[in-house]
């Protein structure tokens, strides 16, 4: 929206600025974190009101680790609601309305909804059974189709930035990268391996940030450091000059993801400020779904999915923990870990909980520099 104001820089010079991507992205991420700190209270106090309590599962389910929670059982979920406002808000207010922002917000909306769902169910039926596996999959398989649509479609020639030019997206949306290597490895993929690429990077991203979520601050202090790290990414993605020197894929218009990732940002440190040890508030699968499809739609937007394997390597492990657990236990009959996800395996064996939120964080940052080493080793 302010984007248009560099139109009139005729009758106020400064106006101009509004054209550079970097001044909207700043400003998008002090947006989002002024707005955050403000409606934060607020949110809270409603959500407290509203009854909405985290449901936990039951001792003989999960043991010891009971105990642990036990003292978090009053704290409110369903905080994705403040995140979903404020990145929406900061978003509308100073991104270009193009293909790539529209079919975040999309992908965005869809999967608040659809982990808004689930916690309202959980919430109702006071216990921790939500929104059943198969119905979450059908709102990932409708986020997926929407934003294909909405890339691959007619409206990818009809949303148009601040200039006026229309931002082809059906072509590059179609061609695979892979880090480490110079050029595009599929130039010209069916629509239907489009389809299910972008289902797997979805559903994969939504659920590992989904199953990161179990201590105070761990998931939405990981965020922080994948949304600067694609922020960066994505404004490389949409300048020719820097994408050429990187040799990474040069899309057109994708730097406007820049703002996106910014706003996401700014939105998650305010949310950090109220979620921090020990919790206000809980973000619930109405914040950890949305913010992983959020993520990997971007990442899929500018050619960089493989490269969230690096980037999100905390929400890998995590994600991968379960797996193994999983199949540990249905072939051999023996667990792995003590607990999975792994952050409840190192919170069994003693460390405390801000001990792994911490240590957690500081391999998210190294994770994300490796990440972005990608982007030179090539």
């Amino acid at each position: 929206m302010l984007s248009y104001l560099q139109f009139y820089e005729d009758y106020f010079g400064p106006l101009r600025l509004f054209q550079f991507i970097s001044i909207r992205a700043i400003g998008a991420g002090v947006t989002a974190l002024i707005f955050g700190f403000y409606l934060g209270p607020k949110v809270i106090h409603f959500l407290r009101a509203f009854g909405a309590r985290q449901a936990f599962r039951d001792k003989d389910e999960v043991g010891e680790l009971a105990d642990l929670h036990q003292a978090k059982e009053k704290t409110p979920t369903m905080g994705g609601l403040l995140i979903c406002l404020t990145v929406v808000f900061s978003v509308i207010l100073w991104a270009e309305p193009n293909v790539y922002v529209v079919a975040a917000l999309s992908t965005y909306l869809i999967l608040t909804f659809v982990g808004f769902a689930d916690d309202y169910l959980k919430i109702s039926r006071k216990n921790s059974k939500g929104l059943a596996g198969r119905y979450k999959l059908v709102g990932q398989l409708f986020a997926t189709g929407v934003a294909l649509f909405i890339l691959l479609g007619p409206l990818s020639e009809l949303l148009t930035g601040a200039d006026g030019n229309a931002v082809g997206s059906a072509q590059k949306m179609k061609e695979l990268w892979v880090p480490f290597l110079k050029e595009v490895l599929v130039e010209n993929m069916p629509v239907i391996l489009c389809f299910l690429f972008f289902l797997i990077t979805l559903t994969g991203s939504s659920n590992a940030i989904n199953l990161t979520d179990g201590l105070d601050g761990l998931a939405i202090g990981c965020t922080v450091t994948v949304a600067l790290t694609y922020a960066i990414m994505a404004y490389a993605s949409g300048n020719f000059l820097i994408s050429d020197y990187l040799k990474v894929s040069w899309i057109p218009g994708s730097g406007e993801l820049t703002v996106v990732c910014s706003a996401l940002l700014g939105g998650s440190l305010s949310f950090l400020w109220f979620n921090a040890h020990p919790a206000e508030v809980f973000m619930g699968d109405t914040g950890s779904l949305a913010i992983g499809g959020l993520v990997g739609i971007v990442a899929l937007m500018i050619h960089q999915p493989l490269t969230l394997i690096i980037v999100g390597g905390i929400f890998v492990m995590e994600a991968g923990s379960v797996i193994l657990q999983v199949a540990s236990f249905k072939t051999r009959g023996k667990r792995i870990f003590r607990m999975s996800p792994i952050h409840h395996h190192f919170e069994l064996k003693g460390w405390k909980e801000t001990k792994v939120v911490i240590r957690f964080w500081i391999l998210s940052l190294l994770f994300a520099l490796l990440g972005l080493a990608t982007l030179k080793l090539r």
